[in-house]
């Protein structure tokens, strides 16, 4: 079988979503309602590690939990968030992908051109946060990279202040997932925040990327959470649930989250193993609902 990637999935979204029929994707699990969440926490979820869910079942699922928030989704799919009174918590479409970003020179016009474009969009739907990517290091110093990052963000951050839209860099792992990315530590996009100096750039503090990288989880967003505009999840090792299989306990670093005033999302992005994925996803969610 092919290994589950947000790169394969996101490529596969790319091409239509696949209808499961007319029941909800609750009543067709046979999974029961759950009862109201608490409110002090702002959900969301992912959805390339639910596929071949499609996003449309999603909707429906996520409003039944009791949460109305879905990460990277695109303007060709904002109509079927829509529809449903689900927002888009974290909006893509503008990248060229994960290991082609701010830290090549060859990539900026395009990178440009595309941001430029859709950084409006993102504010006229109503949405606030659009990712973007440092790229791959392809033998490049960190140092270098950063430079160049920031020269190419600096071109399009007055356009994202402008429209009140925050651009979300990614930390991710290089060990496991990303081999050779360049932002794969809170230390280092950080000082690229700094260098930019605009509130309109801030981190995705990916909880299992950065499990994996550097650990000292809490201490990290105690110190740093003016910096991380956005929180992604999902269990170490494995990348698949959040529960009591992996070495992450959530409701601790939810608490941390919570304790710094950060009212933004936090967002699931674990890759379910069981069959029923929207049970674990509502299990996800009532582990972080504190």
């Amino acid at each position: 079988m092919t290994k589950i990637t947000r790169r394969n999935s996101l490529k596969k979204m790319a091409l239509g979503t696949v209808a499961f029929g007319s029941l909800s994707a609750l009543e067709a699990k046979g999974t029961s309602i759950p009862p109201p969440l608490k409110g002090n926490v702002n959900h969301a979820v992912c959805h390339w590690p639910f596929n071949p869910m499609s996003l449309e079942d999603l909707c429906v699922a996520v409003k039944e939990i009791g949460f109305n928030a879905i990460d990277l989704v695109g303007p060709n799919n904002w109509h079927i968030l829509k529809k449903h009174g689900v927002e888009c918590s974290l909006c893509n479409g503008a990248e060229l992908g994960i290991d082609k970003g701010w830290n090549d020179p060859q990539y900026h016009e395009q990178l440009i051109a595309n941001y430029t474009d859709v950084i409006p969009k993102v504010a006229e739907a109503g949405y606030k946060n659009l990712i973007c990517f440092s790229g791959n290091r392809r033998g490049m110093d960190d140092e270098t990279g950063m430079k160049n990052c920031a020269e190419g963000l600096k071109k399009i951050i007055g356009i994202a202040e402008e429209h009140g839209v925050t651009l979300i860099m990614e930390l991710l792992n290089s060990r496991v997932d990303h081999p050779d990315y360049m932002c794969d530590k809170s230390a280092w996009g950080i000082e690229l925040c700094k260098m930019v100096g605009s509130e309109n750039l801030k981190l995705l503090y990916d909880i299992y990327h950065m499990q994996i990288m550097e650990g000292d989880l809490i201490r990290s967003i105690k110190n740093n959470h003016q910096y991380f505009g956005h929180y992604h999840t999902a269990g170490n090792p494995g990348r698949n649930e959040i529960n009591d299989s992996q070495e992450i306990y959530y409701p601790a670093i939810v608490k941390a989250v919570l304790d710094t005033g950060y009212d933004g999302y936090f967002c699931q992005e674990f890759i379910p193993t069981r069959e029923d994925k929207i049970a674990s996803l509502k299990e996800a969610i009532e582990i972080c609902d504190l």
